[in-house]
């Protein structure tokens, strides 16, 4: 890829009341798989009060934007990482009706950003944040860029998941042009920012992971046998994570832009879909149908 490279950025659009019609998921989603299911599912426990951190974390530097359009765009990203937190929240409380000890991870999760955000600089806080949108638009990209990635999700899970995608395309830049604009970041902790998100994000979901699947009545040694069979699902040398390994390291170049990758190839089928049918579970498909094979 060449790092100078510029590919146009489309604007984030601010979409609510989406039905997903989570209450009608079965309880292992992606094809009847524990495992996949329940690592999924410890993601999307992270999402509402993580989003609720990153919009803080944003919220540290508005006074100090003069650019109206990114001004705009900060405003937009805040109300769509709000909807973001609603519709997940809905999904938790599936989860929740399911015996899952979602309560006990949502105040450990809510301890840590407390903490992050009264004893860390809005400097970190921002590269923090900036960090994990890189990372949840590359998995935004790898979890549908390939059909055969998703084609045991129900659709109802998988559209849940292809609305926030679109959405993470539409402002995967805004975090980090408020840091580099007005941050005053310093590279060793932008850099920093991204390794020590990745870890956190996935040594909780893996932790996560296995809270539940405890909870779901299955013993340690099965667990195990688990782990071992769906982990390289995620991380193995061929695995749905691994690939984008590449794209993931170049945050780590001095003249790194989100915008030196270009949005998912499929981005305005899903756009046409839900402005001809209203249906965001209709859209999903249309976007993940999409996908090369």
């Amino acid at each position: 890829m060449n790092a100078h490279v510029q590919y146009p950025q489309v604007s984030p659009v601010v979409r609510s009341q989406l039905n997903f019609k989570l209450d009608e998921v079965p309880r292992f989603w992606f094809g009847g798989d524990p495992y996949i299911t329940r690592m999924f599912d410890a993601l999307s426990l992270t999402f509402p009060d993580g989003e609720r951190y990153f919009i803080e974390s944003v919220r540290l530097f508005r006074d100090k934007i003069t650019d109206a359009d990114l001004q705009q765009r900060v405003a937009d990203f805040i109300r769509q990482e709000a909807q973001h937190g609603m519709a997940h929240d809905k999904m938790n409380q599936v989860m929740k009706e399911q015996g899952m000890p979602v309560e006990q991870f949502i105040r450990r999760l809510n301890k840590i950003f407390k903490f992050e955000l009264k004893n860390r600089s809005a400097q970190y806080n921002i590269a923090m944040t900036a960090a994990a949108e890189h990372l949840t638009a590359l998995m935004a990209e790898t979890f549908f860029g390939n059909k055969s990635t998703l084609k045991d999700a129900h659709p109802y899970v998988r559209a849940l998941l292809a609305w926030h995608a679109i959405e993470e395309m539409e402002h995967r830049d805004v975090a980090f042009d408020v840091m580099k604009q007005v941050g005053q970041v310093p590279e060793s902790t932008r850099k920093f920012a991204l390794a020590f998100t990745t870890l956190m994000m996935f040594g909780f979901t893996i932790y996560r992971t296995n809270i539940m699947l405890k909870y779901d009545g299955f013993s340690w040694r099965e667990r195990l046998q688990m782990n071992m069979k769906g982990l390289p699902w995620f991380f193995g040398k061929n695995g749905t994570l691994t690939s984008m390994s590449k794209p993931y390291r170049d945050w780590f170049k001095a003249d790194f832009h989100p915008n030196q990758h270009p949005i998912i190839a499929q981005y305005n089928v899903w756009i046409d879909t839900l402005e001809a049918t209203g249906d965001p579970i209709q859209a999903g498909e249309a976007f993940w149908h999409a996908a090369k094979d």
